[in-house]
C-alpha cells in the first residue's frame, strides 16, 4: 500500500493524495468505504481511483447512491461502473453542476464502484477532488429519496394523518417551532426556510442551534422551489431528514392540528410510537 489506506476504524470516509503514487506503477489505487454515508478528499489528482462503496449491512435496502461534489472539487472527473462499462457522473468541464447532488440507482446494492479519473494537466498544482456521498434506502418512509426528491411533487403535497404519525417516529429532526422567512433559489430550484425554534425534540446533527445572546433556536430547512413554501404566521410542527448535513423539510404540519391527530390516535392506540410534548 501507499500509506493512504486509513485504519479499518474510519472507513467511512478517505482522504489521499496523488503525489505519493510509484510513478512507474500501472495499478489504480483501491479505496474501500464501508459506511452509508461519508466523504472522499483526492488531493492532487493523478492517473485514477477506484472507490468501492460496499456499506457493512446484510440488508440490501440501499439502492440509490448520491454524490454532492464540493463547490472547489477540481482535477478528475467521477464515474460509475456499470456492467464493466463507465458512465460519467460528475465532470470537471461542467462546473455550473458541481453543486448539484447527483444520484443514480445501484444495481448491486451491496457494492458500488466508482472510478476518478485524473483530468491531464501540464503542471502540478493544487487540485483537490472531493466530495461526500450518501446512500439511500428506496424504503425510507419518511424521507424522500434524492432522485425522487429532485423532481417529485409528492414532496410538497399535506401529508396525510398516518404519515404525519410515522413522521415524528422516525424523521431525522422534529421541530416546533415559527417561520422566519422564507428565501428562494431559482438556479438550484431550492427555497430556504428559517425556522425559530420553541422546542427542539430530536435532531441528528446540529443544524437546529442555540443563539447564545438570545437563548433562541434557529435552523435553515430546504425544500423544493416547486413547492412554493411562503412564510405563513403561527406555530408548526417540521419534520424531515437530514442529506449531507442539510435539513430537508418532510412534513410540517400546523402544531395544534397535529397535537389533535396524535391525542386522537392515542386515545385509539393507534399511534405508532410515544411522542413526549413535554
Amino acid at each position: 500500500g501507499s500509506g493512504l489506506e486509513p485504519g479499518a476504524a474510519d472507513r467511512c470516509s478517505w482522504k489521499g493524495s496523488g503525489l505519493n503514487w510509484e510513478p512507474r506503477s500501472r495499478t489504480v489505487e483501491q479505496v474501500h468505504l464501508r459506511c452509508t454515508e461519508g466523504s472522499l478528499e483526492w488531493l492532487y489528482p493523478a492517473r485514477a481511483l477506484r472507490v468501492v462503496l460496499e456499506p457493512n449491512l446484510a440488508s440490501a435496502r440501499h439502492t440509490t447512491v448520491c454524490i454532492k461534489p464540493a463547490s472547489d472539487f477540481q482535477g478528475a472527473s467521477i464515474y460509475v461502473e456499470r456492467a464493466g462499462q463507465l458512465h460519467l457522473v460528475v465532470s470537471e468541464a461542467k462546473e455550473a453542476r458541481l453543486h448539484h447532488v447527483s444520484c443514480f440507482s445501484a444495481h448491486t446494492p451491496q457494492r458500488v464502484a466508482l472510478f476518478l479519473q485524473a483530468s491531464p494537466q501540464r503542471d502540478i498544482s493544487r487540485r483537490t477532488a472531493s466530495f461526500q456521498y450518501e446512500l439511500l434506502s428506496n424504503q425510507s418512509a419518511a424521507g424522500p429519496d434524492f432522485q425522487k426528491m429532485a423532481l417529485v411533487k409528492a414532496m410538497c403535497r399535506p401529508c396525510d394523518n398516518m404519515e404525519l404519525l410515522m413522521a415524528i417516529c422516525s424523521s431525522d429532526f422534529v421541530v416546533r417551532g415559527s417561520i422566519q422567512n422564507v428565501s428562494h433559489d431559482p438556479e438550484n430550484h431550492m427555497s430556504q426556510v428559517e425556522v425559530s425554534a420553541q422546542k427542539v425534540y430530536r435532531q441528528k446533527n446540529r443544524i437546529f442551534r442555540q443563539d447564545e445572546a438570545t437563548g433562541e433556536w434557529r435552523g435553515p430547512i430546504k425544500t423544493l422551489l416547486q413547492c412554493k413554501v411562503k412564510k405563513g404566521a403561527g406555530d408548526f410542527l417540521f419534520t424531515g431528514n437530514e442529506h449531507f448535513g442539510e435539513a430537508w423539510l418532510g412534513c410540517a404540519p400546523r402544531f395544534k392540528d397535529f397535537n389533535s391527530i396524535y391525542q386522537t390516535a392515542r386515545d385509539r392506540g393507534t399511534n405508532p410510537c410515544e411522542f413526549q410534548f413535554s
